[in-house]
């Protein structure tokens, strides 16, 4: 058995996908997590697909939990990885599943695949699932081959709401579109835009020739 935790509901299909293939538990409030209920079920792993909590000491102490990074760790360690991915010009990453230890992203390689980052930041978080129900079951079925970390670690600052307003550095369509698009899934603080009086946040766009095509909520500050 297995349990799957996760913090966001974008990944409702893949919860669905484990509980109906490998009979996963799926624990979705960070109060469930507890040594008492964990140990009850007994599971062989525990996933953390999305999980926007520090996992506790005891909890990945006493069992093997494994928790999907979208880097090429030990690239981009820490907050916010897809949006400073694209940020930094990628088109392409690597979802790496490392287990869980004392440091942020820091722990031993089970395995990486790699994910395309084309479209909004919503169905980047949808591939982004299938790929890691593919790693579930890879690893079930292989073992825990873990691998150190390689290479010269670098670190991501998680962002914050205010940085997903549109400044002066934002010179290009090209970099506008990318903007919007990294912050377009439910859940996260859209692109904007604001004076005096309105809030204007931007989604769904679409990069054309000479123009950025999108929708806009306009909201009264």
């Amino acid at each position: 058995m297995i349990i799957i935790a996760n913090s966001n509901p974008i990944h409702r299909a893949l919860e669905d996908a484990c509980r109906e293939e490998l009979g996963a538990h799926i624990i979705n409030d960070r109060n469930e997590l507890t040594v008492d209920r964990i140990e009850k079920l007994s599971p062989e792993y525990i996933f953390f697909p999305h999980w926007s909590f520090i996992i506790p000491k005891e909890i990945y102490e006493r069992f093997e939990c494994v928790v999907f990074h979208m880097t090429d760790l030990p690239y981009g360690r820490g907050g916010s990885p897809l949006q400073n991915l694209i940020l930094r010009g990628h088109s392409k990453t690597m979802v790496s599943a490392i287990k869980v230890n004392k440091g942020i992203d820091t722990g031993d390689v089970y395995m990486k695949k790699e994910l395309d980052l084309y479209g909004t930041a919503e169905e980047i978080f949808l591939r982004a699932g299938k790929v890691i129900h593919e790693m579930i079951k890879e690893i079930l079925s292989s073992g825990p081959l873990l691998k150190p970390q390689e290479g010269e670690g670098t670190v991501f600052k998680r962002r914050t709401p205010a940085e997903s307003k549109i400044g002066k550095e934002i010179d290009s369509l090209e970099k506008l579109y990318d903007f919007i698009r990294m912050l377009d899934a439910d859940g996260y603080p859209h692109a904007f835009i604001e004076n005096e009086y309105f809030r204007f946040e931007f989604t769904r766009s679409s990069l054309k020739k000479d123009a950025i095509v999108t929708d806009v909520r306009i909201t009264k500050k």
